[in-house]
C-alpha cells in the first residue's frame, strides 16, 4: 500500500527536491566563486545605484501613477482568462460534442454570456474610457 503511494508521488518529490536544491546550489556556487576570483567583486557607488534609464532618480519615494493603469490591467486579466478557458474548449469541441451533445455548447454559451455582460457593464460604467467626460 505505502509503496504504491510513494511510487505515485516519487516524481513530484524528486521535482520538489530539485526545485529547491538547484537554485540554492547556484547561489552558493556564485558566492564561492568570488573567493576563488572567478567572479571578482569590486563594489562602487555606480554599481550599487538603481538603474533609472541613465538618469539619477529625482526623489526617494516612488512616483504616483494613475489608477486607470491598474484598472486596465485588471480588465485585461479578466478577459485574458476568458481566452485561456475558451482555447482548450475550442480545441476539444469536436470530441466533446459527440460525447455531451448540445450541453457542451450550452455551457460555453452561458460562460460567454456572463463575460459579455461583464464587458457591457464595464463599458457602461466608463471603465474603458481613458479620459472621463466630467
Amino acid at each position: 500500500m505505502f509503496e504504491d503511494y510513494f511510487r505515485q508521488y516519487a516524481l513530484l518529490i524528486i521535482f520538489a527536491v530539485a526545485a529547491v536544491t538547484v537554485p540554492i546550489g547556484m547561489l552558493m556556487m556564485s558566492y564561492m566563486a568570488q573567493f576563488v576570483k572567478i567572479r571578482p567583486s569590486r563594489p562602487n557607488a555606480v554599481k550599487e545605484s538603481a538603474y533609472e534609464g541613465g538618469m539619477p532618480p529625482f526623489s526617494d519615494r516612488p512616483a504616483r501613477f494613475n489608477f486607470r493603469y491598474y484598472h486596465y490591467a485588471l480588465l485585461f486579466v479578466i478577459f485574458d482568462v476568458e481566452t485561456v478557458f475558451l482555447f482548450p474548449w475550442a480545441v476539444k469541441y469536436g470530441v466533446m460534442s459527440s460525447q455531451f451533445g448540445f450541453a457542451a455548447l450550452t455551457a460555453v454559451l452561458v460562460f460567454l454570456l456572463i463575460v459579455t455582460f461583464a464587458y457591457v457593464y464595464a463599458w457602461r460604467k466608463g471603465a474603458l474610457e481613458w479620459v472621463t467626460n466630467q
